[in-house]
């Protein structure tokens, strides 16, 4: 019996073990159909399309000299809405339309464009300041004397393929005239109440000598601080700027760059002849001045591009006019006081007066000794030590608040009596 059981245990057992392997081979069938099924389903992945740029919209030009500059901003998104993972390429189209017949401004579209440069994904970030793209498309003699009576048109449109692009941005319409070549040789130096530019006047235009000036413009902005100042860029929070790649080649249309600046530019007076005086300029602060000449076009002022750069600090190296009015009084001993002089001098008119310093010798032609060890903050002062039956000379000299002296003051002379004279 007992062995009887252990082989129908063993057939049991096998039996088990044969089912076993039919349901997991049942299973890979399964697993098998089902992978391959899923392979060919319609929601298998597929290569991801192209995505389209969402058109520009704030597209704006502006003349700058015989350039147009052109600034918009960089699209960050498709047309979808879906970010994009890098720049996309900028296509920049220009065309020349005719005024408007209708009573509009400017053409609203542009009929003919053509492309007029494109600018590869991977050099963007070089055109972009702050996310703002700035183009600068030179003009030549023909782009003014072949369209006469035109608008320049401008539009754009990006792309991250070859065959996806973006739809066209906004027009941007602008009557460009010849401006006058910019001015090269701007100077100045520094007098005691004035930064004094010059400049010689612009003599060509693009097509031509230049015409009756409308006059001169001076921008004048400050210069931003040294690293590491307070208030100045630190080496460690410094960033390049885009356009401020030295290393790297010229770029065709990259904006001229201007020095670095605490404050921008901004204009600070005019003038109609090749001269300048900037009585606002303060001493110790260093300035970058340009000069622009300016043309009338049809009620429109037309200014050329930059002058050349020029930077100044001005120092007080000017010493003060000397002191005037000086009197010395010899004051005879009394009620125990003894005897001595007494200065007085009118108060200096330089608007910088720190105060004065005190000379005194026993000669008309000799180099006085100075009697006051801290500077006189009033236009007076009384000499004690006096001996009577001598002669003094007296001058005075003005001190600004840079520590520039004046000449001295005429000299003022006592004579003390004699102690037996009354």
């Amino acid at each position: 019996m007992a062995t009887r059981h252990s082989g129908d245990s063993h057939r049991s057992s096998r039996s088990a073990l044969d089912c076993s392997h039919r349901a997991i081979a049942i299973a890979a069938i399964l697993f098998s159909a089902s992978f391959f099924a899923g392979c060919a389903s319609p929601g298998a992945p597929t290569a991801r399309k192209p995505l389209i740029p969402e058109a520009v919209a704030n597209l704006s030009s502006a003349q700058q000299g015989n350039h147009v500059l052109l600034t918009f901003s960089v699209p960050q998104f498709s047309a979808g809405g879906s970010p994009l993972d890098h720049p996309p390429t900028v296509e920049i189209y220009r065309d020349f339309e005719p005024v408007p017949a209708s009573g509009e401004l400017h053409p609203v579209t542009s009929k003919r464009p053509s492309l007029l440069v494109t600018i590869p994904s991977e050099l963007v970030p070089r055109y972009s300041v702050h996310g703002q793209f700035r183009y600068s498309e030179p003009l030549d003699a023909s782009d003014f004397t072949g369209h006469p009576d035109s608008f320049a048109v401008y539009s754009v449109r990006t792309r991250v393929s070859d065959k996806k692009f973006s739809p066209i941005s906004n027009v941007a319409a602008l009557r460009v005239y010849p401006a006058p070549e910019p001015i090269r040789d701007l100077s100045g130096k520094v007098t005691p109440t004035a930064v004094v530019l010059s400049w010689t006047p612009p003599q060509k235009t693009p097509v031509g000598p230049v015409p009756p000036l409308v006059g001169y413009w001076i921008y004048r902005g400050e210069a931003a601080l040294p690293k590491g100042e307070p208030g100045g860029p630190q080496d460690s929070a410094a960033a390049p700027s885009p356009t401020s790649d030295s290393a790297a080649a010229p770029l065709p249309g990259l904006p001229a760059s201007a020095p670095e600046l605490q404050s921008p530019l901004v204009k600070i007076g005019e003038s109609t002849s090749p001269t300048f005086s900037d009585t606002q300029a303060a001493f110790g602060k260093t300035y970058v001045y340009s000069v622009r000449s300016v043309l009338d076009y049809e009620g429109a002022n037309v200014e050329s591009a930059n002058s050349n750069f020029l930077t100044i600090t001005p120092g007080d190296t000017f010493p003060p006019a000397a002191p005037a009015g000086l009197v010395a009084v010899y004051v005879p001993a009394a009620a125990g006081q003894p005897a001595h002089v007494d200065l007085s001098w009118a108060v200096s008119p330089e608007p910088d007066a720190a105060g004065y310093q005190v000379d005194r010798s026993g000669r008309p032609d000799t180099l006085g000794t100075r009697l006051n060890n801290h500077l006189l903050l009033t236009p007076a002062f009384r000499d004690m030590n006096v001996v009577s039956g001598r002669s003094y000379y007296y001058t005075v000299i003005a001190v600004d608040r840079s520590g520039n002296e004046s000449a001295p003051s005429a000299a003022a002379s006592v004579m003390l009596p004699a102690a037996t004279q009354p």
